[in-house]
């Protein structure tokens, strides 16, 4: 088995451990509550995206620019800043080549990271590594691992970057990367920004290093998140759950908190400290209220 099919079939069982975590832990009043928030039968909420998109694998801000970034199975699209008066339309733009984008991070304004598959005929490896751009997504460079490595989680931190390709690996050059806790299966990543706290989700639930991602231990009654980001500048941490169900951390998450939920098959979460965003079911749909509502914008 390639590293490719490896990483695939990982990231199904963690898909598969995690529902049926989610069916473990609902009761009567739970499933009554959230009747339709995961099932696909709720409304679609947010910004939809064309069809060509297939699937989301990530989402980010960048953070010059404002603009929503979503990587998708036809490669990147943006969305225009949400809070700027002169922004246009709420309409997705494709931007650059067409690449399978797996794993997605952003490292600063214009500057971003990701994993994935070559799409028609752009030329890259396959699978591509990891990449990055440093134009927007226009264009895409191999940093390493290119025909080798296909990421499907991604985080960073400063320089530090964190990703899941089979196997949990950490660098801090895009070059050279160190092994962390082969016990991890992860299917997203948050890193603190010091780098020290990892939060990890699993399809036993999520797990927290403390050390960098050395070891981890399996989190005290936490929600069977899919989804985590970790929010810039201090202890919090959101996280989505197969459910739909919207989870806030502010211990670095240790403990978790119920804000809201959101309706569809949740794909991918970005977080900072004026939104959440989550894509679900191919629309973007955005949050000014820690994930009590939802809307596009």
């Amino acid at each position: 088995m390639n590293d490719t099919t490896r990483t695939r079939a990982l990231t199904a069982m963690v898909a598969l451990g995690l529902i049926a975590l989610t069916s473990a832990c609902s009761d009567g009043a739970g499933d009554s509550a959230q009747a339709g928030a995961g099932d696909g039968t709720g409304a679609a909420v947010g910004v939809p995206l064309p069809a060509e998109a297939q699937h989301v694998h990530g989402a980010g801000v960048d953070p010059e620019s404002g603009e929503v970034l979503v990587a998708t199975h036809a490669g990147l699209y943006t969305l225009p800043a949400p809070d700027r008066p002169t922004r246009e339309a709420t309409v997705p733009t494709h931007v650059g080549p067409a690449i399978d984008l797996m794993g997605f991070a952003v490292q600063g304004p214009g500057h971003y990271l990701a994993s994935g598959h070559p799409e028609g005929g752009t030329d890259m490896p396959d699978p591509v590594g990891l990449i990055e751009t440093r134009d927007g997504g226009g264009s895409w460079e191999a940093l390493s691992l290119a025909g080798e490595s296909d990421f499907h989680a991604l985080a960073s931190a400063g320089d530090l970057v964190v990703g899941f390709d089979g196997a949990l690996r950490a660098t801090e050059d895009g070059v050279a990367w160190t092994d962390l806790d082969p016990a991890v299966e992860a299917a997203a990543l948050a890193v603190s920004d010091d780098g020290r706290t990892v939060v990890a989700t699993t399809r036993q639930g999520p797990v927290r290093s403390t050390d960098g991602g050395a070891g981890f231990a399996a989190v005290p009654d936490a929600p069977p998140l899919a989804l985590v980001d970790w929010v810039p500048g201090g202890s919090t941490v959101f996280g989505v759950a197969v459910d739909g169900g919207v989870y806030r951390s502010d211990d670095a998450g240790e403990s978790w908190a119920r804000t809201g939920e959101l309706s569809g098959a949740p794909e991918a979460l970005h977080a900072d400290e004026d939104q959440v965003i989550v894509v679900a079911d191919l629309h973007v749909a955005r949050s000014t209220d820690e994930g009590a509502t939802f809307d596009g914008w």
